[in-house]
């Protein structure tokens, strides 16, 4: 029998969940994955048969996999973006789902410059939820937590009203504003330290200085600190670096700083800020005595289990940095998924973000997965193969079915199976398909980047300067086109030691057609800039300026010809230049 939202959500109205009858359950669906999809790709259609998508592409009600297969293309957002539109701008006739949609998400558009759209729906809800708890119930096995509280750096940009009268906001921003989200998370022992007008607040800068705030003040009962990324974590402690006087200054007294003038904020905070003299001089003399800010979390929270939070793919670059706050806690890896929906859980919480791998929820959506480097026998590229018929060892792209009216649809995420948890694979993230850099016949992705920074970063190393972040583009103003590199780096680094890190990288790009197209000089020799300080911040002010979530904020890898305004970002704060003399 196919689990219903229903009876999750009964597990939490009672109160915390039960870890084993989580586990039992989640135990159950993936011992015969292959049914439990076919049960679920049911659902979906039965759901949505009336649907004006499927009824255009001749589906006619059915709902068995063959039909579905033949009648119903792959697709990318571009191909559902009439759709999509049609819906913001207000039609409640069924176009993608048999029930109105009535909230649409943003994808975080850090690439490109613009967000997607993508319906969201009471059932996109609960399989968030299911994957949070399916996810707990495994880490709490492994780390215990006591009866306690989150430090959970979460910020909800606001809803707005689309065109047709349609709530809108962030995936996560939606998810915060859910009216159940908060009970629902003291069900699995995730509520967070701060008040909702903090979480809520209008300015991420106050939002984030309270949460240290609110965090230290219940030092003792944070049982873990998380974040939707490793970068948000690591950019609050950061900024914990250069406020932790003030902080203090603000529990020695009772008086909340000047630097939060937002009212409602103000008056949350005025409600649990009491002077403390003998806890601020205890958090002084804990930071005073910190060599580089190894250990900061545990000295802080010090029954603090683990760090929590999305570590791979492009958050990896911050790990480093991440394991020297952590020290010598635990760095678990949240899930898989992405705006449009998730995927999958981490049942392996012991795992190191490195090798961090998830299984596939089966009852969630339905899932597909293209292999890639392989024969295609003629065709353009392989037929999709079903979840069950994945091998270990391949490489795959995601293609998801949801509640939500997403059919058959291109995730552009690469996947490599890794295993299987009884019947469903375990996957591991490798990269964002579209986020390639190319100017000839040479396909470089978002991890071959990072693979290549991190190598010309051991220069760095040697100099004890940290690598803050980096970003990259394909610059065809001149011919050849070259790839353009932005570091910004945390000290002052030798002229000679930079060029040495421009020609590494240059060099430490291993696709043959890159290494080729470089000897025959039909790509020109790659050009490394480093940027102000400061310079990476600005392109995150200016997403939130947009309108976006810090909790949604990924530092774009690869930025690509429309996004205007963080390439005059990067244009505008360059303060040196080298250019490869590798190929010479």
């Amino acid at each position: 029998m196919l689990p219903d939202f229903g009876q999750n959500q009964m597990l939490v109205k009672m109160g915390e969940i039960n870890i084993e009858e989580v586990i039992e359950k989640f135990e159950e669906v993936t011992k015969d994955a292959k049914r439990v999809q076919a049960e679920t790709l049911k659902k979906i259609l039965e759901q949505n048969g009336a649907a004006e998508y499927l009824q255009n592409y001749g589906l006619d009600g059915r709902t068995d996999l063959e039909s579905f297969k033949s009648c119903v293309p792959l697709v990318t957002h571009q191909e559902l973006e009439p759709y999509i539109q049609r819906i913001i701008d207000g039609n409640t006739y069924p176009i993608l789902t048999g029930a109105p949609i009535t909230t649409i998400s943003l994808s975080s558009g850090t690439t490109q410059g613009k967000p997607k759209f993508v319906p969201f729906n009471e059932e996109l809800f609960e399989s968030t939820m299911q994957i949070y708890r399916t996810s707990f119930a495994y880490r709490n096995r492994e780390f215990p937590i006591e009866r306690g509280k989150a430090l959970a750096f979460v910020y909800s940009s606001k809803q707005f009203k689309t065109s047709g009268g349609l709530n809108a906001g962030t995936a996560t921003t939606n998810l915060f504003r859910h009216p159940q989200f908060r009970e629902r998370m003291k069900g699995i022992q995730s509520q967070c330290c701060s008040p909702d007008e903090v979480i809520f607040g209008p300015d991420f800068h106050q939002s984030l200085y309270c949460h240290l705030l609110c965090g230290l003040l219940c030092r003792h009962e944070v049982q873990f600190v998380s974040s939707t990324f490793a970068h948000s974590i690591v950019h609050a402690f950061e900024t914990f670096e250069q406020y932790w006087e003030q902080l203090c200054a603000d529990i020695r007294e009772g008086i909340l700083s000047d630097v939060v003038t937002a009212p409602s904020i103000r008056a949350a905070m005025s409600r649990v800020l009491r002077p403390n003299l003998e806890l601020a001089d205890l958090i002084h003399k804990k930071c005073s005595s910190l060599t580089n800010w190894y250990g900061l979390i545990p000295e802080l929270f010090p029954n603090a289990k683990y760090v929590l939070g999305i570590m791979t793919g492009s958050m990896e670059p911050y790990l480093k940095k991440l394991r020297r706050y952590a020290g010598w806690l635990p760095l678990v890896c949240a899930d898989y998924g992405a705006s449009e929906g998730w995927i999958a859980a981490n049942v392996n919480p012991k795992s190191s973000p490195e090798s961090a791998t998830f299984a596939v929820l089966p009852d969630i959506g339905y899932f597909e997965f293209i292999p890639l480097n392989r024969e295609c026998n003629g065709r353009s590229e392989p037929e999709p193969v079903c979840l069950t018929e994945v091998e270990v060892g391949q490489e795959y792209e995601v293609v998801i079915t949801t509640f939500a009216g997403l059919y058959r649809y291109r995730l552009g995420d690469a996947v490599k199976v890794m295993g299987f948890h009884n019947s469903t694979p375990e996957i591991k993230f490798i990269c964002r398909r579209n986020l390639l850099l190319t100017v000839n016949i040479d396909k470089n992705t978002e991890k071959d980047l990072q693979i290549v920074v991190e190598e010309a970063g051991k220069c760095l190393a040697l100099e004890k300067v940290d690598l803050v972040d980096f970003t990259s583009l394909v610059d065809r103003s001149t011919e050849p086109g070259h790839y353009l590199i932005f570091w910004e780096l945390a000290g002052e680094v030798d002229d000679n030691v930079l060029q040495e890190c421009c020609n590494c990288l240059d060099r430490s790009f291993t696709d043959p057609g890159y290494t080729s197209s470089r000897k025959v000089r039909s790509i020109g020799p790659l050009e490394l800039r480093v940027v102000h300080r400061g310079t990476f911040r600005k392109i995150l002010e200016h997403f939130l300026n947009l309108g976006g979530a810090v909790s949604q904020y990924k530092t774009p890898r690869c930025v690509g010809p429309k996004n205007q305004a963080v390439l005059q970002i990067l244009y505008d704060n360059v303060s040196k230049s080298y250019v490869s003399t590798s190929y010479e």
